[in-house]
């Protein structure tokens, strides 16, 4: 067995909770075992304008433990987010992202904090991984003040400035043109950092997207664009939608990587409101479970390898479970926003702006 340290029944379980519950979400697990280990992956790369890069990657057990570890936690903060919302504890709006979270994970693993993203409204993974923390997370889902945006972004609206993580937005596709944006910003200050702006297939064949591709070709702007292509926008098919579903070969002047074009799948619907099987089949779904989930693929890694037994792995995910449950009870002890919140963070502050009523006689605030 690998000399990795453990976490076997014998190791104590409540400072693990503390480490799962209180640190960044991205410290690594252990790092004792740094030993390189070569991993082929399952299919090759793909590239277009590109050389695609070999099927040989490098990794080492504590990077393998991280995968699992984050993932684990992922997958159990969109489960406990569908609890949730079915007890009307998240209103509105609601979309998850369990099954792509392999996506989150192999991007933070290959950028730098100091490199931005920006993506559309299925954000709550993107922002663990970039280092926000599950209070923060489940206290903006229950639009409480101890929330990443003070509770007044909810489910569509994360946002950590100080990891580069610029939203969270609810418009399909509206958040390319503002990556694009941010890329302008970066190579003006010339910080040499890069921006990755993610969006759905179904969002590929809108036309502001092609706009920012142009804008930023011209300029040469340090932006990719990530698209996660779980196959189905909304409830169509992306075969319905795109004459082209190959979308890391659009644009004759932009290189593309078919790991830039996120092959990935979501387990929900497109939402809460959406049960996720009037388009596609049970055994679809059961299908990509057995076959391509990602936290069942580095389960299996680490099993290969001897890392770690099948229980071990068994005894990270009941800490990641309680992790989770100590978070939501934390969270749902947040107060709820003051009212004076609806009128902060509108207009740049110290400008005076008055906010008045229809007649335009009675003062209603003064806008901070």
């Amino acid at each position: 067995m690998a000399a990795v340290r453990r976490l076997s029944r014998s190791s104590s379980a409540a400072p693990l909770r503390r480490l799962l519950f209180l640190r960044p979400f991205s410290s690594s697990f252990s790092a004792d075992d740094q030993r390189v280990l070569t991993v082929e992956t399952s299919l090759p790369f793909i590239g277009h304008k590109i050389d695609p890069p070999s099927r040989s990657v490098d990794t080492t057990p504590n990077e393998l433990f991280s995968f699992f570890r984050d993932m684990s936690l992922m997958r159990r903060m969109e489960i406990a987010a569908d609890s949730l919302y079915k007890a009307k504890l998240i209103r509105g709006f609601c979309h998850l992202y369990d099954g792509q979270e392999a996506v989150a994970v192999g991007m933070e693993a290959a950028i730098t904090k100091r490199d931005a993203i920006i993506t559309a409204y299925r954000d709550h993974c993107i922002y663990l991984g970039r280092g926000g923390s599950l209070v923060e997370a489940f206290a903006e889902l229950m639009g409480r003040r101890a929330g990443c945006s003070r509770g007044k972004g909810g489910s569509m609206h994360f946002y950590k400035k100080d990891a580069g993580f610029y939203g969270g937005h609810g418009i399909v596709g509206a958040q390319v043109p503002l990556g694009c944006g941010v890329a302008f910003a970066q190579k003006y200050s010339k910080d040499e950092n890069v921006t990755f702006a993610m969006y759905g297939d179904g969002a590929a064949n809108q036309g502001q997207l092609f706009e920012a591709l142009n804008i930023s070709a011209l300029w040469d702007l340090p932006v990719i664009l990530v698209c996660e292509n779980n196959h189905y926008g909304m409830g169509t098919a992306e075969w319905r939608a795109a004459k082209s579903p190959a979308y890391y070969k659009r644009g004759d002047y932009v290189p593309g990587l078919k790991i830039l074009e996120m092959d990935t799948y979501r387990y929900h619907g497109h939402s809460m409101s959406d049960p996720g099987s009037t388009y596609r089949t049970r055994d679809e779904i059961s299908g990509v479970r057995q076959e391509r989930d990602p936290i069942e693929r580095i389960r299996k890694l680490i099993l290969s390898y001897e890392l770690a037994t099948a229980a071990e792995l068994k005894d990270i995910e009941k800490e990641v479970r309680k992790a989770v449950d100590e978070a939501i009870a934390q969270a749902k002890e947040s107060p709820m926003p003051d009212p004076s919140e609806l009128f902060t963070n509108v207009y740049v502050k110290g400008f005076g702006v008055e906010a008045f009523g229809a007649d335009r006689k009675e003062v209603k605030a003064l806008l901070p």
